[in-house]
Parts: structure tokens; sequence; C-alpha cells
């Protein structure tokens, strides 16, 4: 006898969405397996999405997340969506609502529309059969995608089609482009046209907006074979975050070059440019734009440099009471080098223009000659190499002691030039804060002696050397405590005030919307701040070398970076796991 379906049936989607909430650790198995269970026994028939987000179970922004990944389409929360008016009129107000979509807008031949099961292909080829476009699905509630229609289109029984000008000033048009060929490649008027369309700028817009509002230092906008793939730098993080037709490529990447001052008909060299966004609540951002061929097209790297987000004072780093004693006593000196140190992404940046602020006064001339400018700050002459115009580090910082400075800093030194300009500036009368590319605090040392400078200089010039790392905060939202079965060190209880055999607690992050289901949002410094002793003086003249000034610096009272870390860890400020990750241990 064949079995009939009833509303015990579970969706062929129901169990793969609670195996991914599973590990991303949104539910637990047993919650999953109830949830199912209750699915399928439930008066009415349901789905498990539906379930979980009525139920209140888990926030409905993570579950359609979740489900969009499954499918490989983009999710959208029409709420916070701006809706191009014009497409509407694609679309009759009766399909809609019969076959459950809701149009956003159209680029060149695509359209995009937001529906529950982006999978229904009849839905699809209606539209396609309507439009004659081709159509890109993305995933919203079925709720979602009912009250847009509503909203949009009117009540059921009418379909709103006065829609003022002044409303929509603001949302951009449709494409209204002729078919090209597109394996042929365009002129660059042609690139010019496809990439100042409105639906164009819209969709650039949206990229840029999204990354900022998520807190992402980078964009990566990476094209592949059959799609262009968006992703973005959250917390150090990369993390998928679009999945945009192919044939969008080319308008999206010209745009942005345009923006950026980049030649738009140039396809087969690397090029740089930067851009200025003014946001909708005042804000200014500032974005690096960097372009490398690939095999699929340009790649390219978008820097977000946010100063408003930035953590520009000392005070927001986070540093313990006695690093931060040390640092600040080391930027008192009224001459000397202080170095920072760590590698690409350790927030060595962030902590010079923090410095920056807190040294920066009406009666002092502080210059600083940077490769690029990341954020413009009051108060300082900021200047930028530029290697095309024979405006090298060594060059620039020549002039800037022609320019009566009392503190200088220099972006990076890279050289030996550089570095021995950088020491003689110290030895005149100067405060100089720069950073190297070096693991250690000690490392520092040893490397302006492999670039020739005397250990005698390096023990006169250097007031002292930071490294540091950044470590992802555990998220406030979701965070709990976990069993701590990891062996802490004596002297990290013992700074803390934990006696022996007293219990002590680690905690780590659930996940959630509001980190996206990570367990962390935000980023908090860990850091060894080796400050030039007596002591360690006659370690560095005898040309010492990593190792030996490191123990040294460790018996001077020096805390190293793993000290700081396991401070954080007991504090409920990050995981074991984060600081293991960043200090390359375990």
């Amino acid at each position: 006898m064949q079995a009939t379906a009833t509303k015990t049936t579970e969706r062929d989607t129901d169990r793969p969405l609670a195996q991914a909430l599973v590990e991303r650790r949104v539910l637990s198995l047993q919650e999953a397996k109830s949830a199912l269970s209750q699915v399928r026994n439930a008066d009415q028939p349901t789905n498990l999405e539906t379930f979980l987000v009525v139920s209140g179970i888990v926030d409905e922004e993570v579950v359609y997340e979740t489900k969009a990944s499954l499918m490989n389409v983009p999710y959208i929360d029409l709420r916070n969506y701006e809706i191009d008016p014009e497409v509407l009129e694609l679309i009759p107000v009766k399909v809609a609502r019969e076959f459950g979509f809701f149009p956003l807008f159209r680029i060149d031949d695509t359209l995009l529309i937001a529906m529950s099961n982006p999978k229904d292909v009849k839905a699809v080829d209606k539209v396609t059969q309507l439009t004659q476009l081709e159509v890109s699905p993305a995933l919203s509630s079925s709720t979602a995608v009912m009250e847009s229609i509503d909203k949009y289109y009117g009540e059921e029984e009418k379909v709103n089609t006065e829609v003022s000008s002044e409303e929509f000033q603001d949302i951009l048009e449709v494409i209204e482009a002729e078919e090209k060929d597109e394996e042929a490649e365009k002129s660059s008027q042609e690139l010019v046209a496809l990439a100042e369309d409105a639906p164009v700028v819209k969709m650039t817009n949206m990229v840029l907006t999204q990354g900022i509002a998520e807190g992402a230092s980078d964009i990566h906008i990476n094209p592949e074979e059959e799609m262009l793939r968006v992703r973005f730098r959250v917390d150090g993080i990369l993390r998928d975050s679009l999945h945009l037709p192919k044939n969008l490529q080319e308008a999206l990447i010209s745009r942005i070059k345009i923006l950026s001052s980049l030649d738009i008909a140039e396809h087969r060299i690397p090029q740089d440019g930067q851009m200025r966004l003014r946001l909708s609540d005042g804000r200014e951002i500032d974005i690096r734009v960097s372009t490398l061929p690939s095999a699929n097209g340009e790649n390219m790297v978008l820097r977000i440099l946010d100063k408003n987000a930035a953590l520009l004072d000392i005070e927001n780093l986070g540093l313990e009471p006695d690093v931060y004693e040390t640092f600040t006593g080391l930027l008192a000196n009224a001459y000397g080098i202080v170095l920072v140190t760590g590698p690409t992404g350790s927030g060595k940046t962030t902590t010079l223009y923090a410095a920056l602020n807190r040294l920066s006064t009406i009666e002092k001339n502080v210059i600083t000659l940077e490769d690029p400018i990341e954020y413009r700050l009051p108060l300082i002459r900021q200047s930028q190499v530029n290697h095309k115009a024979g405006m090298t580090f060594a060059k620039g910082l020549r002039a800037i002691l022609r320019q009566d400075p009392d503190i200088v800093m220099v972006g990076e030194i890279r050289d030996t030039e550089t570095s021995e300009i950088a020491v003689q500036a110290a030895l005149t009368g100067h405060l100089v804060l720069s950073t190297l590319h070096t693991n250690t605090a000690a490392g520092a040392i040893t490397r302006l002696q492999e670039m020739g400078i005397e250990p005698f200089l390096i023990s006169t010039a250097v007031l002292g050397v930071v490294a540091q790392r950044l470590v992802r905060r555990i998220c406030s939202e979701c965070k709990e405590e976990v069993e701590a079965d990891y062996d802490i060190p004596a002297s990290v209880l013992t700074s803390l005030g934990i006696a022996e055999g007293q219990p002590f607690h680690f905690y780590k992050g659930r996940g959630c919307a509001k980190c996206r289901d990570t367990g962390y949002r935000g980023r908090a410094s860990i850091l060894e701040v080796l400050p030039m002793t007596e002591g360690l003086r006659s370690t560095v003249l005898k040309g010492a070398s990593a190792d030996e000034i490191d123990k040294r610096a460790l018996d001077e009272g020096m805390r190293p970076l793993l000290h700081d870390g396991w401070v954080k860890v007991l504090k409920g400020v990050t995981t074991v796991e984060e600081v293991m990750r960043v200090t390359n241990i375990g």
C-alpha cells in the first residue's frame, strides 16, 4: 500500500537546515531533534525555519542566513532594504502573490528577486517568461515577501502605481541597456556608461554599505568562473557574504574604479586608488582600493578606513594597567625611538595613531610620513610616501627633520637608510615613533642590528619596543562560562590575585545574531612592552641575540605576549583558542 503525504511529512530542506544549525552551535543536537519532531507532528503543516522563528528558539536572521548558505544564494532582509520602484512595473501583483516572490532591482539583463524558496523553478520560469530577463533569486522569509508586496504594491485588490519622484529620488533607476555580447571587450566609453547606470550605482552602494555596517576592515571582490564572490573581513577573519551573477562583474568593478580614480580600461596590470564615502549619518569613510589581474577577471580588495571606528585613544586599546603604565611612560620621553612590532594586521598603525593622539598638542609640531595615510588627525602634519615621484621613506624623513619637528612618526622602517636617519633624529632631540615587521619585541633590536645600526647606537636611541597582536573579543550577547581545561601559569594567577587552588573560569561565545554565530564581536590588543632598562642596555651593547635579549627582558620584569593573553582569557575578554591562534602556540 502506497503511503500518502500527511502533516508528518518532513521537507527535504528541514533536516539539512537542522544539521547546519547544530554545526554552527545555534542548536544543540537534542534541540534540533526535538524541533524536527514537533514540525512533523504539528497540527498544521509548517516547516522548520518557520517553527524556529515563530517559537523564538532561533533568531530569524540566523535561520535564514544559514538556509541561504545551504542553498548557495544571498539572504536579504526586506525590512531593511531599499526597493527600486520601477521594477514593480515589470511584475503584475497577482503573479507576485501567486508565486510568492518580490522584485528588488534590475541590472543589465538580470532581475534580482526575493523569495522564500529560491529553488522554485516554476516561479523563476514565470518571471523569466514575463520579463525576458535572467532571474537571480535571493532568500527572504515568506512573511517578509508578503509584507513587501502589501507595502509597495498596495492592498491585494489594488496596485499602488502613484510613486512620487521625491520619495524615490535617491533610489536608482533601471538600466535599459541594449544587449551586448558578453565575450566582447567593451570600450572605455561603454565601460563608463555601464558603471554609471543607476542600478550599478545602487548595487555598488549596497556592497559598500553592507560591508561597513557589518564592521568589515576589508571587502574582497573575487571573480570566479561562474559568479562574483564578495567576502568581508570582520575581526580579522574572512567570511563569505554575497554571491553575485557573473554578468554583473564588469559593471561592479568598473564602478569602483571610477570612484577611486583608476584607469577603467586597464585590466592587465595591478592598480591602486582611493575614494571617500559620506554616509547618511554624516560619517566620512576613506577606502583604499587595490586591483590584481586574475584568471577569471580583476580581483579587487577594498580596505575600509573608518577613523570613527578605530581605537584612536590609548584608553580604548584595552591595555592592562601595568602595560598601560609602561607604554605611556615610554611616550613621556622628549626624545628617543619607540617601536611597535607585529605581523600585518596586528594593529600596529592603530596603536601609533592612539599614541599620536595622546602626544599631539598645540605646543608640539607633530609630523608623520606614511604609506599611505590611513586616518587624518587634527593638529598633525601628515605626509605620504610617493615612490613614483621619488618620495621614499628616507628622503621624506630627511625633509621632515628640516621642518622643526618635536615628534616624528614614520609608518615603517624598511631599510638601512631609513633606520640610520631615524636613529640620528632620536639622538638629536626628537621623539620618533615607527613600526618594524618582527614577531617579538626582542626581535626588533636584532633587526636594527641586521640593518647595520651599531649596538651602542641602538642602546642609546631606543626607548622601548611594543610587540602586539589582535584577538577577537567574546560576544557580550551570547557569552557563557565553560569548563577551564588548561593549566594557567602561576605568574598569571598571581598577577590577578588568584590564590593557588582558587577556582577560575573560562568563557566563550555561544553564537548569536549579533555576532553572526561566530561567538566573537570586536577585537582587543594583547601586548608585550620591552623598555630599554640599564640592564638591557648592557646586554644589547654586547651584540646579544634575540633570545638573550628576550631572557634579560623577562628577568627585568617584562610580561610576554602570552601572559597578557592569559590575563584577557581569565578576565573573559577572549578565548584560549584566540590567544593560541595569534601567538602561534598550541
